[in-house]
């Protein structure tokens, strides 16, 4: 080797972009995934409890910092997308009451079909201002879906309770192609972790010894993850790929699209849009995230008096956070 060869080769190869954030990305995935298979139970409690919370604030935080100041054109679906998601969530929260009365099975049938309406109305509303995107096919696949589900309505709920975890990584890459494009490449390699991680949850957690239920916390984190619905799957391997899943969605909401995502500290709303629309409006985002604040806190002291309810109330007021991302994913560029 010459001189000459010494001096101008490079002392080193340049990585791809944003190598650095998809091995952070993967290396995480790979320590919930051994979490979730040692300690799947015990893993379901700390999470709810550490990170319920704190990603609510910084969700509702990065979904703020997005919205436009003014709706203009998207006055039709600011109002479906938020008028609808209040329906749901407050008439979820009172389907327990209802079906004491009423079919409860019926009762979730029927608000399975107002849900995948509501979902179907904001594609073709969005279709409207995509051009490219053909959308005349989806109310007819919306109908039926809404009848192949009325015989098992449990389906649904249960494809929100593992699906909702992806809308996350969803998020994430739209804001990475937003943001980072050049980081995709590095990005589309890492994301695929996620389902070789769920994989080798249920690989290592199904073949093993089943889940042992001692008390009534635990018989119902084991419901939530549709253990009942999946009667014929190892319960240990259900709950174990539930708890991975939802400790990748809080890691992407707390760490990853916080890197990324937002422009400025989470404290600092002189940058959030609808903030400079004046001061009245300032005062108002700086009052919700400041109850969002108090939120968190509330929820910590209430986890720590009684866990199992606090834990029950949340995920029954959560399905409004559940639904609040579909429009807004939808509404990303």
């Amino acid at each position: 080797m010459s001189t000459a060869d010494l001096v101008t080769r490079p002392p080193f190869v340049a990585l791809p972009a944003g190598t650095g954030f998809a091995a952070t990305f993967t290396g995480f995935v790979a320590v919930a995934a051994m979490l979730a298979a040692a300690l799947p139970l015990e893993l379901s409690i700390a999470i709810v409890f550490l990170f319920a919370g704190p990603h609510n604030l910084l969700e509702a935080r990065y979904m703020i910092g997005r919205l436009p100041a003014r709706a203009g054109r998207l006055r039709p679906f600011v109002v479906v997308a938020c008028g609808g998601a209040f329906v749901l969530a407050s008439s979820f929260a009172a389907l327990p009451w209802a079906a004491a009365a009423c079919d409860g099975r019926l009762l979730h049938a029927a608000w399975n079909a107002v849900f995948i309406g509501w979902v179907a109305t904001l594609v073709v509303m969005r279709s409207r201002t995509r051009p490219r995107f053909d959308a005349t096919w989806v109310p007819p696949a919306a109908l039926v879906v809404v009848l192949l589900q009325w015989p098992w309505p449990s389906l649904v709920g249960l494809a929100l309770v593992f699906g909702h975890p992806l809308m996350a990584l969803a998020v994430l890459h739209r804001e990475l192609r937003r943001s980072r494009p050049e980081w995709l490449p590095a990005w589309r390699m890492a994301a695929a972790a996620v389902p070789l991680g769920a994989c080798a949850v249920w690989a290592a957690t199904s073949l093993g010894s089943d889940l042992v239920v001692r008390s009534s916390l635990e018989s119902s984190i084991v419901r939530h993850a549709g253990v009942d619905v999946l009667a014929f799957a190892p319960a240990r391997g259900v709950v174990a790929t539930h708890a991975f899943l939802e400790l990748v969605h809080y890691g992407v909401w707390i760490v990853m699209l916080p890197l990324i995502g937002l422009r400025s500290p989470p404290w600092r709303i002189d940058t959030v849009p609808l903030a400079r629309r004046g001061l009245s409006w300032a005062r108002g985002v700086a009052a919700v995230l400041g109850c969002g604040v108090l939120a968190v806190v509330v929820l910590w002291a209430c986890f720590c008096l009684d866990y199992e309810t606090t834990r029950h109330v949340y995920f029954t007021i959560a399905v409004l956070h559940v639904l609040a991302e579909i429009p807004f994913l939808l509404r990303m560029p």
